[in-house]
Formats: C-alpha cells, structure tokens, sequence
C-alpha cells in the first residue's frame, strides 16, 4: 500500500469539507427532532419517518466520504463506512419505532402501531423502502465481499425486510393492488419488492447458520422469515405460492428439529 502523502491528506480534509458541514447539520437536526418528539408526541410517526430518511441521507454522505478517499488516498475511509453502516441502523430503528420491526407477525398484531400514517401514500412508502434498498446496497458495495461485517449484513438485510413488510398499508392491499387503483403501481411493485426480500433474508439467515455460527436462533429466524412470505402471498391471494413455501418452511423445520437433536446429544456426551 502506498504511502499517502501530507499533500494528498490535506487535498482530501479540502474536498470532503463541505460533505462534513451537511453531515454536522443533519446530525444537529437530528438531535432537535428527537428533542421535540419527546417534549411534543403530535405527528411523532411522521417526524420518525423524517428521521429515517435523514440518517439515509447521511448514509450516502458517509459513502461518498469513503468514495473520495478511494479516489484521493487511493484507500478506504473505514471509519466513514462505519458511520454509513450506522446510520442505516438508525434509519431502521426509526421505521421500526413506527411500523415495528415484527417478522412472522399478523397485521393485527402492530396494527396500532401503523394507525398514525394511515394517511401516507403508497408511492411514499414504496420510495422510502427503495431508498434504504438502495443505501444498503451501496454500502455493501463500498465494503466488499472480503469483510468483517459480512454476516453482519444479513441483520441489517433482515431488518431492512422486516420493515420493507410491515410499512405496507395491508389494511388496504386488496383495494391498492386492483388494476383501477391509482396506488397499483406502486403497491404492487412494492409487494414484489418484498417477497423477494424476505426470501433473500430466509435464505441468508440460513446461509449464515450453515457457513458462520450454528446457531439455531439463526436457523429460527430464516424459518420466520419464510413465514412471513407465506401470510404475504395468503394476503395478496397468491395461495399456490404460499403452499410451496409452507413445504419449504416444513422441510426447513425438520432439519432444525434434527440439528437440535443433534446438539443435544453432543451436550449430553460431552457431560
């Protein structure tokens, strides 16, 4: 690796100087909003959902921080990638503050949660979860495939998906996906958008269970992931779809209730 010379160093403080200003104001903002959400509830959801696009907003800062220095210093800005990667994480925990972060869930069970945006539209939902789409995936790609962080990602993802799901206005999804509806285009995309996401998380978690760790909380959670497709696809009456991935989610929970045994009985063994 090269050296990277006090010129160049100071030719990129110059460069990434105004990016930081903005970084400074939205990260000021952000503080204010969360102190008028708490002395001030009124309209909280909407203010959280401002917050969630915000820290996206900063994400992309951060990526492009990380950008100049690969251009500049000709390496990573690791430390600018970091606060990207939590910046998203805060943007999630926004969303998840209005429409939970609940995977296997009916809609009955955060419909109250969701009550206060009932009004926000479906091209705004839609918008919002491609743009966090698409800075998770910018993100990634500013990391590499050579990362710590790589297993680390499939949260991130399952959380992205999570969200993507559950900010969909299920209470009018039959209405929305109707050829005559103004808000077809965008639901309907949207819905596409996240049943190929929760299978994405599924097979992840999976992935990751097989590859990294083991551990049956994260074959659990690939399993949820599979049944929050299968209510998806019951809602939008795609029922064979929802028969196959039943089969998938009972072969799936046939080999966790094996590998568990299997656990067992080296535990037991090892007694």
């Amino acid at each position: 690796m090269a050296k990277v010379s006090d010129q160049e160093r100071q030719f990129y403080f110059e460069k990434i100087a105004p990016y930081r200003v903005v970084i400074d104001a939205v990260l000021a903002r952000e503080k204010e909003q969360l102190r008028i959400i708490q002395q001030n509830p009124v309209n909280a959801a909407f203010k959280r959902l401002a917050l969630a696009g915000d820290m996206l907003n900063l994400a992309s800062y951060y990526i492009m921080l990380n950008g100049l220095s690969l251009v500049i210093l000709t390496v990573k800005n690791e430390e600018a990638l970091n606060d990207a990667r939590k910046s998203l994480y805060k943007s999630i925990f926004y969303l998840e503050q209005v429409v939970t972060g609940l995977v296997d869930a009916g809609f009955s069970e955060y419909e109250d949660k969701t009550a206060e945006i009932t009004s926000l539209e479906s091209s705004r939902r839609y918008f919002l979860v491609r743009k966090l789409g698409l800075a998770i995936q910018l993100l990634e790609n500013a990391y590499g495939d050579n990362t710590k962080w790589k297993w680390s990602f499939v949260e991130l993802e399952g959380c992205f998906a999570a969200v993507a799901k559950n900010i969909l206005d299920m209470k009018k999804i039959a209405a929305n996906t109707d050829l005559s509806s103004p808000d077809y285009q965008p639901t309907t995309y949207h819905v596409r958008l996240v049943r190929r996401l929760l299978s994405q998380a599924a097979d992840r978690y999976r992935e990751k269970y097989e590859l990294s760790t083991s551990q049956i909380d994260d074959f659990r959670q690939a399993i949820n992931f599979l049944g929050a497709l299968r209510r998806l696809l019951m809602v939008t009456d795609s029922h064979e779809e929802a028969e196959t991935v039943q089969k998938k989610i009972d072969v799936w929970n046939s080999k966790l209730e094996s590998d568990i045994r299997k656990q067992q009985e080296i535990l037991q063994k090892n007694e």
